[in-house]
């Protein structure tokens, strides 16, 4: 039976509302208190499944010993798309209703199965490189009216090719990590020279991740298959923006520092063959892509987003956005395409931020600037509480799901809480 299939249960039991079933079986890296050195698990309900426990035990067969001993997939991602095919199938039967093997060996279990509680997450991969890609239309077209009017909204190259900036890898922290309001630049249209203070237009970005789990050689290009099996999985991804600190630096480079101080993402990478059935055509493309961008099959997903905001002293997150990654004008396929099409080469553990996801509506819109029209029309939250953007102590949750007939396929959640600046 195919891992996907709809039908396939697990012995442990899986909330029919989680985002952990068997047909998603998403990869990860945890830690507990009794054994802190960081190692691979999958996620099957409340639980993660160690794998390298698996691995010693001689249930798992993926190549060399300890390829799920390490803190990152990057050793497995390396070994390519049949030796993944393989071992989630392999999983998939381990952790089937009616296979025996793992069901019915207590030792193994109480060694192999940790509770989701008593594991510590950690980022799942080791960043090799990162970009951010500008791909919504309705978030380049909100962005443009508001900076430059109706009439020259979307640049004009914007149609043409997937937008994107080199970002750094050094920020990428995995969910829950805090993040620091930074400092940098200031210089409101009001004044004559610019102050170096804390951000105050702080903001998040509704992004997904894609993880890059085979490499490309430099001075080549890439096709549409290429790239597609290139892509090892997917994972939520908040590209925090101090927009104050981008208003004064992007002229004439693009953005810099004000997206540089973090990048959270999701602690657990779904897989692209677990997505597969959730596969969707994109928006039509007019002009039509240049020949090395075209795509021949449905490159999108059908990825319901959430966004959820708590505010400094609140109790209980509010929603304040919820929209859909198959929105996307540029799929993940056509960004790696163009990414290797000068020659550059793209290696194991690469992340690419999709960019903000919007959709069509006004509560579709991924981001502060765009919901609140740039400061224009606060978010009116719980208990009377205002927000045109991040306040120290804020905190942001993204959700994201696959629905299919009687389970999804989830992403988990991405948190971050806003700090002080120091």
């Amino acid at each position: 039976m195919h891992p996907n299939d709809p039908s396939l249960r697990s012995f442990i039991e899986v909330d029919p509302a989680s985002d952990f079933p068997i047909q998603n079986l998403p990869y990860g890296v945890f830690s507990t208190p009794g054994n802190p050195t960081p190692r691979v698990g999958i996620a099957i309900g409340d639980y993660v499944l160690d794998l390298w426990e698996l691995e010693q035990d001689s249930r798992l067969d993926v190549g060399p010993l300890g390829v799920f001993s390490g803190p990152s997939l990057n050793a497995f991602m390396a070994l390519g798309p049949k030796v993944w095919s393989r071992t989630r199938a392999r999983i998939s039967e381990l952790l089937r209703h009616d296979h025996p093997e793992l069901r019915d060996n207590e030792e193994l279990r109480r060694q192999a199965l940790v509770p989701m509680r008593d594991a510590k997450l950690h980022l799942p991969i080791a960043v090799s490189g990162y970009t951010d890609f500008y791909s919504s239309k309705e978030h380049a077209t909100n962005v443009g009216v508001m900076f430059r009017g109706k009439d020259n909204a979307l640049q004009p190259n914007w149609l043409h090719m997937p937008i994107a900036y080199n970002g750094r890898a050094s920020t990428v922290v995995v969910s829950g990590t805090k993040v620091k309001r930074p400092r940098g630049q200031l210089k409101p249209p009001n004044v004559e020279v610019p102050s170096f203070a804390p951000c105050k237009r702080l903001d998040f970005e509704l992004e997904m991740g894609v993880v890059i789990g085979q490499p490309s050689p430099m001075g080549g290009m890439l096709s549409e298959q290429q790239a597609e099996e290139m892509i090892f999985g997917f994972v939520l991804l908040n590209d925090w923006s101090a927009r104050d600190i981008q208003q004064w630096e992007y002229v004439p480079l693009g953005p810099f520092l004000a997206k540089a101080f973090a990048t959270s993402i999701s602690p657990w990478v779904v897989t692209r063959e677990a997505l597969e059935p959730f596969r969707v055509k994109g928006p039509e493309q007019e002009p039509v892509p240049l020949d090395y961008l075209k795509q021949t099959r449905p490159q999108n997903y059908d990825i319901a987003l959430d966004v959820a905001l708590r505010a400094a002293g609140a109790n209980a997150p509010a929603g304040i956005s919820r929209t859909n990654f198959k929105y996307m004008y540029w799929s993940s396929v056509q960004q790696l395409m163009h990414h290797a099409s000068s020659g550059c080469a793209m290696n194991v553990g690469d992340l690419l931020g999709s960019g903000t996801i919007s959709g069509p509506e006004k509560n579709q819109r991924g981001s502060l600037l765009e919901i609140s029209w740039n400061g224009t029309e606060p978010v009116e939250l719980p208990g009377g509480v205002k927000r045109s953007f991040l306040e120290d102590g804020d905190s942001l949750v993204m959700r994201g799901w696959c629905q299919g007939n009687g389970y999804r396929v989830g992403f988990g959640e991405v948190e971050g809480t806003i700090l002080p600046a120091e």
